[in-house]
């Protein structure tokens, strides 16, 4: 028995670099769950395994075991609305990378995706690319979004792959560090990761002409060495985020500044910041205090939450 860890997931087969160095192809054996929760993959990269290594030709093995994990991402899956899809394991932070241009900017993604970091308390910086073809109106919702996001406590990144601006700062961040970096198709995070490690060659896509939207060109989850020092999670471009296994009030407690004001409310914790009396985040937005952005985001996950059936959402 060896202990490794998943560098890249193809859905059947997972590769994993074990302590000795060797590199080699694994299926699971037998069957592990997370929590009892329903999942399409239940190993992710990241995740440290216990392997059995078969006497074989391919010299292949079997995972046996998967250990303790510090922290996990995880999203409803988009192909089977029941289950759940783990996207990375053992990460130390989280990038999130945006345009406001090419393709147009979905702000709404950023709260869906720091609503998956947030509930482990994952550090996650909001990167926006592409700088340089920003018109002047981008630039201003560009300096308005930096606002919303570093008032309530995130760091946010202004980068051009092409150009080279903010790469250095990347690069620092990204040094002796495990990150998972995301974002949704065509943003060019193919690009910037090679712009800073161009000896990992990854493939790159065009935007299509047709829809305006990106071209997938990551197809598996991967884990890769910078030259400078850290792992890099690659993770294919995400179109939707969904949450079938929160509940309405998970939604309140993992929006961060509304949670901090809640203790300021009639109900507490239990408050939903919808039309309940004493309502602090209510008062929050009436005086500037808070993002109206955020909260019609806000809102919008809470309808979500509450449109889904309570029995599916139980079946997860």
């Amino acid at each position: 028995m060896q202990e490794g860890i998943i560098i890249k997931s193809t859905g059947s087969w997972y590769s994993v670099r074990l302590d000795s160095g060797q590199s080699i192809a694994c299926r699971i054996g037998g069957k592990f769950r997370k929590d009892d929760k329903r999942l399409t993959n239940p190993i992710a990269v990241g995740d440290r395994v216990r392997v059995v290594t078969e006497v074989d030709d391919e010299g292949t093995g079997v995972i046996r075991e998967i250990l303790p994990r510090d922290n996990y991402v995880v999203r409803q899956s988009p192909r089977k609305k029941h289950a759940l899809h783990l996207i990375a394991s053992n990460i130390d932070q989280a990038i999130i990378v945006m345009t406001i241009a090419q393709p147009k900017l979905k702000q709404g993604f950023i709260d869906r995706f720091l609503l998956m970091t947030e509930p482990f308390n994952i550090p996650t910086i909001v990167a926006f690319n592409k700088v340089d073809v920003y018109k002047e109106e981008d630039i201003e919702i560009l300096a308005y979004l930096q606002d919303v996001y570093e008032e309530i406590g995130y760091s946010t990144l202004i980068l051009s792959a092409t150009e080279g601006h903010g790469l250095d700062d990347f690069k620092e961040l990204l040094k002796d560090k495990t990150t998972l970096i995301s974002g949704q198709s065509g943003v060019g995070k193919s690009t910037l990761i090679n712009a800073i490690a161009p000896e990992l060659d990854l493939r790159t896509g065009d935007i299509s002409d047709y829809s305006g939207k990106g071209q997938h060109t990551t197809t598996f989850a991967e884990m890769f060495d910078l030259p400078f020092g850290g792992l890099l999670i690659d993770t294919p471009g995400i179109k939707t985020l969904s949450f079938n296994y929160l509940e309405p009030i998970d939604v309140a407690h993992n929006f961060r500044e509304f949670f901090a004001a809640s203790e300021e409310c009639k109900f507490g914790g239990n408050c939903l910041h919808r039309s309940e009396p004493g309502c602090a985040v209510k008062a929050g937005l009436e005086d500037g205090r808070f993002s109206e952005l955020r909260y019609a985001n806000y809102l919008t996950l809470l309808d979500e939450m509450e449109e889904q059936n309570y029995w599916e959402r139980r079946k997860v």
